[in-house]
């Protein structure tokens, strides 16, 4: 049998037992991760389930802290996704145990599927542990640190995925990019994230504006807020601009899994408009200005 009718197979089967789980994770995605959802529509269409349940996935990790009341029953459900990849990585059982939840049996198919590696999925969990408690984060390399484990390891795997199972190269553009959408992401989510008591702006750019965690919690900090976001858009930028000069080491066939970049750029504009006040705005874009800005990254990337 020729070398490539395993590699067809995995790209344009799907397990009789899965188009259910599977079109779960689409629906969630599609609810809770709008942006992602568009720029799956661009990947081939055999390999957007494997694409939709990395982001499912990631968005159950996400809302986790949203489930529970303590940290200690967080980390529980954590544990049970961890010893699940591990379980799988090690041949003990993995699928069998997954299988009544509909994301975790949609990704167990696709790790295996393209060979998918445990570590960035199992590391993201662990970075996620951050998100149940209110500790502030200590520093900058801290942050990007956090997003490189989570944003930018699933660009990671969704190339790898766009690749069929192998290794597409562009590592190092997957970690600028992820560090970047990552920064927006939580700028975004200020709001939120504040009146809950977390704070991800890290410790040392608020000591240099002359603000505290508590300021932050409290809906106070003046001008040092602004400061210290203004200082994250620029750091995010930063990232963006070292993932242009990287371009040309992103092959074309996983330009999907970097179409939500296109989206950071105009959402911290939105954050520089007069008025912008980090504790009441909320930074969204019209579903038709997304979907022409992906539309264009795809076309560029072309």
């Amino acid at each position: 049998m020729p070398q490539t009718t395993q590699t067809d197979d995995r790209s344009k089967t799907v397990a009789p037992a899965l188009p259910e789980a599977y079109a779960h994770c689409a629906a969630l995605v599609r609810e809770h991760d709008h942006d992602r959802y568009i720029t799956t529509l661009y990947a081939p269409e055999a390999q957007r389930p494997a694409l939709f349940a990395l982001y499912a996935f990631s968005h159950e990790i996400a809302r986790v802290r949203a489930l529970v009341s303590e940290p200690l029953p967080g980390e529980v459900r954590m544990q049970w996704w961890r010893d699940l990849l591990e379980n799988e990585a090690n041949d003990q059982g993995g699928k069998r145990e997954g299988q009544a939840h509909p994301v975790a049996a949609a990704l167990l198919d696709a790790v295996a599927r393209y060979r998918l590696p445990i570590a960035p999925l199992t590391g993201l969990i662990e970075a996620r542990i951050f998100d149940l408690y209110d500790d502030p984060m200590p520093s900058l390399r801290d942050l990007e640190g956090y997003a490189g484990e989570t944003s930018s390891a699933l660009i990671r795997l969704a190339s790898i995925v766009l690749a069929n199972g192998t290794d597409p190269g562009g590592a190092a553009a997957c970690g600028h990019a992820g560090v970047a959408y990552a920064l927006c992401g939580l700028m975004r989510a200020f709001p939120w994230h504040s009146a809950a008591g977390q704070v991800y702006i890290p410790a040392d750019i608020l000591a240099r504006n002359g603000v505290t965690r508590d300021d932050i919690v409290r809906g106070r900090g003046g001008p040092g807020v602004l400061y210290s976001l203004k200082e994250l858009r620029e750091i995010a930028r930063r990232h963006l601009k070292k993932l242009r000069e990287m371009r040309e080491t992103v092959p074309s066939a996983v330009a999907p899994a970097f179409l939500p970049v296109a989206l950071v750029e105009p959402y911290l504009k939105r954050m520089e408009r007069s008025g912008y006040d980090p504790y009441r705005t909320i930074i969204a874009l019209p579903a038709w200005r997304r979907q022409w800005t992906i539309w264009r990254a795809a076309k560029a990337a072309r």
